[in-house]
C-alpha cells in the first residue's frame, strides 16, 4: 500500500485522492510540509489567542492541534535530513507505515518499526536467512 498525502495532485491534476505510486517527489513534499507547518503554527497561535481573549482555555483542543503540528514537523525534519544525506531522494519506505527513510536507517522515524533486520551469522553461510 502506497503512502498518500492529502493535497498532493495526482497525474490528472486532482488533489486529495489516493496516489498509488510509492515514489515520492520528496522536494515537493518538503515544500508542502513547510507550508503546512507554517499554517498549523499560525492556527495554533490564533487558537490560543482566541481562547485567552474569551478566558476559556481548552487544553484538549490545544493538545490536539499541537499533535498535528508535531507530526507535520517531524515528517518535515526527516525529509530535510534525507535530502541532506541523499541528494537523489529516499532509500525506501517503511513496510509498516509507508514513511520514507534514508539508507542506513535502522528504525522507522514515524512508527519505530525495525527496517534493518539482524541475521544470524550461521544462516549467512548456510543460505537460510531465517
Amino acid at each position: 500500500m502506497a503512502r498518500t498525502f492529502p493535497g498532493v495532485a495526482n497525474s490528472s491534476g486532482q488533489a486529495d485522492e489516493f496516489v498509488d505510486d510509492p515514489v515520492i517527489d520528496i522536494r515537493r513534499r518538503r515544500d508542502q510540509l513547510h507550508a503546512r507547518v507554517a499554517e498549523l503554527q499560525w492556527d495554533l497561535g490564533g487558537l490560543v489567542y482566541e481562547m485567552a481573549s474569551r478566558n476559556r482555555i481548552r487544553v484538549d483542543v490545544l493538545v490536539k492541534q499541537a499533535v498535528e503540528l508535531q507530526n507535520a514537523d517531524a515528517e518535515l525534519s526527516e525529509i530535510e535530513r534525507i535530502l541532506k544525506t541523499e541528494q537523489t531522494g529516499t532509500a525506501g519506505i517503511c513496510v509498516s507505515c509507508n514513511a520514507p527513510h534514508s539508507s542506513g536507517a535502522v528504525f522507522c522515524w514515524q512508527c519505530g518499526h525495525q527496517i534493518v533486520r539482524q541475521v544470524e551469522t550461521s544462516s549467512i553461510f548456510t543460505g537460510n536467512p531465517e
